[in-house]
């Protein structure tokens, strides 16, 4: 359906979880709980919000969290989701640690699209930023999606001092992969305000210092801007929330793990979905309530706090 400033809002992100497996320095805070526990949302009233979304012409669906592979039952959500009539596109967003062994079995259950996070491709700074995680078994989980020919993107956030030395190393990877490599700006949201005012590095930056980059003159899923190595078999993106916000082309809304949306990532207005989880006609009006009156744009530029109430392991990113 259309909000009220004529965007098409046609996709959704849905966090199962607020629980990770990592404690990536910019995203979640040390002293949160690692215990791995259940959703908030069970799994029906997951496929209950979605098929209403669906009704509303909701096409995509992102699952995401905090990790959304520690959830046991994630198998089932994605298998249910895809028999949901009008959704046609199911991806998740993982740090990939788990992904390797998993990802033949989520395929199968209806998966079309990943996107792993990726901050670095040295071992021990992949150790520092995320605390508990392993480079080796995320480089697997990249190769098996590219060997499953599941379409892949990795998501990097610069942090002038942390990774800034490998952008370089990071674009040369699309040379000879079918993937594409995203520089994501980063946001001063939870954890990430500790870095941003002097670790922000802006897309523009990027591209003034790496001339070969071409642009292909298209838009990912109209947020990202595109560009390309000569000859390489994948793309570069920029996602430049900051430096130059998208707001115009957005197109989501997201779900959170205990059933809120927030029609807007930096808005704090929310709605409550879990009073009308009995009732499908209410569930579906109040869906089209959000998501018609859907913030114009943020305020990010104006008022770098964020005004949300929740931070970003709590929305899904």
């Amino acid at each position: 359906m259309f909000d009220r400033e004529g965007r098409n809002i046609d996709y959704i992100r849905v966090s199962i979880t607020e629980k990770c497996n990592l404690r990536c320095i910019y995203c979640m805070p040390q002293n949160i709980c690692n215990k791995k526990e259940d959703i908030c949302l069970q799994s029906e009233d997951i496929n209950r919000i979605l098929k209403a979304a669906s009704i509303l012409g909701i096409q995509k669906v992102r699952f995401t969290g905090g990790e959304p592979l520690v959830v046991d039952n994630i198998e089932k959500i994605i298998f249910n989701t895809s028999k949901i009539i009008n959704i046609k596109d199911i991806s998740i967003t993982t740090n990939g640690v788990l992904l390797g062994d998993m990802v033949t079995s989520l395929k199968q259950c209806g998966l079309n699209r990943v996107n792993i996070s990726l901050d670095t491709l040295k071992k021990d700074k992949f150790k520092a930023i995320t605390k508990y995680g392993e480079l080796s078994k995320v480089e697997d989980a990249i190769n098996k999606c590219l060997s499953l020919n599941l379409e892949l993107k990795l998501n990097t956030v610069l942090i002038r001092g942390i990774n800034d030395d490998e952008i370089t190393d990071l674009i040369n990877l699309t040379k000879e992969l079918p993937l594409t490599i995203r520089f994501i700006e980063l946001m001063p949201i939870g954890e990430g305000e500790r870095f941003y005012k002097n670790g922000l590095i802006t897309s523009e930056e990027i591209l003034n210092t790496h001339s070969e980059l071409f642009p292909t003159g298209t838009l990912d899923k109209g947020i990202a801007k595109l560009y390309k190595l000569p000859n390489a078999k994948g793309k570069v993106g920029f996602i430049s929330p900051i430096s130059c916000k998208f707001c115009n082309n957005c197109n989501k809304v997201r779900l959170t793990s205990n059933g809120i949306i927030k029609p807007c990532l930096h808005s704090e207005k929310e709605l409550d979905l879990t009073p009308h989880l009995d009732n499908d006609l209410a569930l579906v009006s109040a869906l089209r309530e959000s998501i018609y009156h859907k913030p114009k744009e943020h305020n990010l530029l104006e008022q770098p706090e964020n005004t949300s109430k929740k931070l970003m392991y709590q929305i899904g990113g």
